[in-house]
């Protein structure tokens, strides 16, 4: 395993413009995650990144961070355990002195880089919108509940009246109910 971090000085990598590293062995732990209103483990906790670092010609650095790292909990479909797995590629740019938002990073502070916040960040941005167990998960039967990935392929219930029509089952026509002619 390699060394773990939270921030990572680049100042002692002394790099001069176009000159660039590429940083293996780091790790940096994420904590659990609520999402959708259910608490889902990161796996691993401790995730080894990939940093690429590269000064820039007038100071500043191009950063780009690199890992795979999935969320273990319930489907939101079907409620069977889950583990998608989610590649991350960010990219930041930082350039000392910049006012323009897009040059300049959150998480540079000088010469420190927030590793961390970073990897969590570009984690949190990169899952997908609903954590499932297989991409195409059936999800759970509105009617009885039944797991509809493991289900007979011909589940199904007979639908009942709609209620928006209740009023009118009650009506007799029948003609029984018809005023006497006299």
């Amino acid at each position: 395993m390699g060394q773990l971090t939270d921030t990572f000085d680049l100042a002692p990598l002394k790099l001069v413009s176009g000159e660039g590293r590429r940083l293996d062995g780091l790790v940096v732990r994420l904590d659990p995650l609520d999402f959708g209103g259910q608490e889902y483990a990161v796996v691993p906790s401790e995730i080894p990144i990939v940093l690429d670092v590269s000064r820039m010609t007038g100071g500043g650095y191009a950063l780009r961070l690199r890992f795979e790292a999935g969320l273990r909990g319930p489907c939101m479909r079907c409620l069977q355990p889950a583990q998608p797995v989610t590649t991350v590629d960010a990219r930041e740019v930082d350039v000392p002195g910049e006012t323009a938002e897009d040059l300049t990073s959150p998480y540079m502070d000088g010469e420190e880089l927030d590793v961390r916040a970073w990897t969590r960040d570009a984690f949190h941005l990169a899952l997908p919108t609903a954590v499932l167990c297989r991409s195409d998960c059936r999800g759970l039967c509105p009617e009885c509940g039944i797991d509809l990935n493991t289900a007979d392929p011909d589940h199904h219930h007979e639908r009942g009246p709609d209620p928006r029509w209740a009023k009118l089952r009650e009506l007799d026509l029948s003609g029984s109910s018809a005023p006497d002619e006299h």
